[in-house]
């Protein structure tokens, strides 16, 4: 069975994770949160 604390110890998130989040970070890129804002500010 799975120690799953042991397991957790021992967690490295992938690399490529990391250079998403620090590419995504850095740029100013456009969210489905943005569009829906743009959208709203349009239709009024």
């Amino acid at each position: 069975m799975l120690d799953f604390e042991e397991e957790l110890k021992k967690f490295q998130p992938s690399v490529e994770v990391e250079d998403i989040e620090d590419a995504v970070y850095q740029e100013d890129l456009t969210d489905m949160t943005d569009i829906l804002k743009e959208m709203i500010e349009q239709t009024k």
